[in-house]
């Protein structure tokens, strides 16, 4: 009986973890568990939902692998293009690779750790951390945030060794990972700035800056951005140009609620695990003190490194008027264990170990129990969105484009939800017509032809597609989608598909 207690079998994980002999074996397994039972959490309970529009956005990048994009820069699409190389388009194996991401990040943060943490604070940290919404419910949905989780921790921890020892081989890592984390979104520019502050504020910032580190970071840093910089160069610095519109240029009073928001928001996402380390650990005001700006040398670094990159975006918002999210902060947590768990002052005990285990292993048990009623609350009432249909309707797009002509499926556009979402699950794995990604050239366009869908009765979207033919040789048929989600049949959904066969006359914009 005693194995089927939850306080023993925590404690059992917690004895493996702290036991140097088996706690890297024991930590792998357990990630590898934790990525499991999040991913099956998500394939049941969103299985009503389809997939996010930044997920499938970001599979449409991929079929366009370019140095930039209009919106992001191009690391997530490089990322989603191995992946499906390797593994089918589907629901399941997409979740398995947003739940990557956090994994990674906990493995890195594991090791980081390991510099300012004794065995049970270091396990109990990283319990802590998947408590954070971003590293499962939030990590779910795969985009240009999630895939900063594990950059970010990993720039961070070779940042810190790098100021430490002023090793060559931390400082090229140091730069190469900055690198890929300005290649994964723009947002990164507070973590280096952060990481700046945080070498300037050291002790030792004389002997830092007087060694080879930094400018080493910096060569190899530049080295794997160059060609993103050309890119950037050679397209007018859109994606520069198009967060502007979308964020910037705000008045004051909008700058400061977001500003507000963005600052309180993050605080609440990690409240849980912050109100566990307090109930547990009872601080007094000294020690609150010693965790948030401690004394020592090492840990005032690791402090720094971690408030910078956090509050900086505060600051720069406000200043350039410009609006910011706390949904952003999600890369920005790889020190919160150290921050809470490393000053001295901080009693933890065993128990308080296996506790805080025993929570984090309770939590993706229970959301995968409860993930049918999830799916079916989550479902939409009235016709389903285009989302949820896309791989039905990816099926009956390539049939009829098949059954008029031999050729692959290249092209796919007209409304922008539906078409990311046939690109997403066509076996063809075409290309999608859309504002922001790569124009393809007339006379390639010609040789293979298109389809553009459009829901049936949209009339600005089947305007736009009359504009896009332009007088092409074209066949339009309509077709309706239903399905059956969790027993109960939808109402079925119409589409106006119109093909352009291979060889008809160049479609424009």
């Amino acid at each position: 009986m005693r194995l089927l207690n939850p306080m023993t079998a925590a404690g059992r994980l917690r004895d493996a973890l702290v036991d140097p002999a088996r706690a890297n074996r024991t930590l792998l397994l357990t990630l590898g568990v934790y990525v499991l039972l999040w991913t099956a959490y998500a394939s049941i309970s969103k299985g009503t939902q389809g997939f996010h529009f930044d997920m499938v956005e970001v599979i449409a990048w991929s079929r366009d692998l370019s140095h930039g994009y209009l919106k992001h820069p191009p690391l997530a699409a490089a990322v989603a293009w191995a992946w499906f190389a390797v593994f089918p388009v589907a629901e399941w194996s997409y979740y398995l690779l947003a739940m990557t991401m956090p994994a990674l990040t906990l493995w890195i943060v594991w090791h980081l750790s390991k510099d300012y943490l004794d065995a049970d604070k270091r396990v109990a940290g990283l319990a802590l951390l998947m408590l954070v919404p971003f590293f499962h419910f939030h990590a779910l949905k795969f985009n240009v945030n999630t895939v900063l989780m594990p950059l970010w921790a990993a720039t961070t921890f070779a940042f810190l060794r790098s100021v430490q020892t002023r090793s060559s081989r931390y400082a090229t890592l140091a730069g190469v990972a900055a690198a890929c984390c300005m290649l994964g979104k723009y947002w990164s520019v507070f973590l280096l700035a952060g990481l700046v502050v945080a070498a300037l504020a050291d002790r030792r910032r004389a002997q830092y800056f007087k060694s080879p580190a930094p400018y080493l970071t910096v060569i190899a840093g530049f080295v794997v951005l160059l060609p993103h910089l050309s890119w950037l160069r050679d397209n007018d610095f859109a994606p520069f140009t198009y967060a502007m519109t979308i964020h910037g240029d705000k008045n004051l009073s909008n700058t400061a609620v977001a500003t507000l928001g963005y600052l309180a928001g993050s605080m609440a996402y990690v409240a849980v695990p912050v109100i566990l380390v307090l109930i547990a650990a009872r601080p007094n005001l000294a020690t609150l003190k010693d965790m948030a700006w401690p004394a020592d040398t090492e840990r005032r670094l690791a402090a720094a490194a971690f408030w910078a990159p956090l509050l900086l975006p505060a600051v720069a918002g406000l200043v350039t008027g410009t609006e910011i999210t706390s949904l952003w902060s999600m890369s920005a947590w790889a020190l919160l264990p150290v921050l809470l768990l490393s000053s001295p002052r901080v009693t933890w005990r065993p128990l308080d170990t296996r506790r805080v285990v025993l929570t984090a292993a309770v939590l993706p048990l229970i959301m995968l129990l409860v993930s049918p009623a999830i799916a079916i609350m989550t479902r939409r009432d009235g016709p389903p969105s285009a989302g949820v249909q896309s791989h039905l309707l990816a099926v009956e797009a390539e049939r009829l484009w098949h059954e008029a002509m031999p050729n692959p499926l290249r092209f796919v556009g007209g409304d922008g939800d539906i078409a990311l979402g046939v690109v997403t699950y066509a076996k063809d794995k075409p290309r999608a017509l859309l504002p922001g990604l790569p124009e393809p050239g007339a006379e390639y366009l010609r040789r293979s032809g298109m389809m553009l869908i459009c829901f049936t009765g949209d009339a600005a979207c089947l305007s736009d597609v009359n504009r896009r033919v332009a007088g092409a040789p074209s066949r339009t048929t309509q077709t309706a989608i239903s399905q059956k989600s969790w027993g109960t049949v939808l109402p079925p959904r119409s589409y106006t598909i119109v093909i352009v066969p291979p060889g008809a006359a160049p479609a424009v914009r």
